[in-house]
């Protein structure tokens, strides 16, 4: 599935703590990413985070792991978990999220796909 996706668009992918086969062995836990000056840091579960955003640079921090989505500002960091896009986790809504960047500055919002 992720050979398919690349297929569309560059990929970045991070382990998921259900991520055990071994497909999954050479995926990161974590991934750092850079846009118009951006700096994003991609991982699962928001709670193991084991920098200090801030003082690394980065602006964005996408996590999942709870699949609620959230769109907030901590710290000067925003914080975005797109939610799920797949099925319906928990009385959670269906969501994506869109992460707008250019010039150096960042907007993220939330779309709903299914309430």
């Amino acid at each position: 599935m992720l050979d398919a996706l690349a297929a569309i668009a560059p990929l970045t992918v991070v382990r998921g703590n259900n991520d055990r086969a071994d497909w999954a062995q050479p995926i990161p836990y974590t991934a750092d990413l850079e846009f118009e000056g951006v700096r994003i840091h991609v991982l699962h579960i928001v709670g193991e985070l084991a920098i200090d955003p801030a003082a690394s640079g980065v602006r964005v921090v996408v996590s999942g792991h709870s699949h609620k989505p959230c769109v907030e500002t901590r710290g000067g960091v925003l914080y975005v978990n797109p939610g799920s896009a797949g099925p319906r986790r928990f009385r959670l809504p269906v969501t994506v999220a869109r992460l707008a960047v250019a010039r150096g500055r960042v907007e993220a919002e939330l779309l709903t796909l299914l309430e």
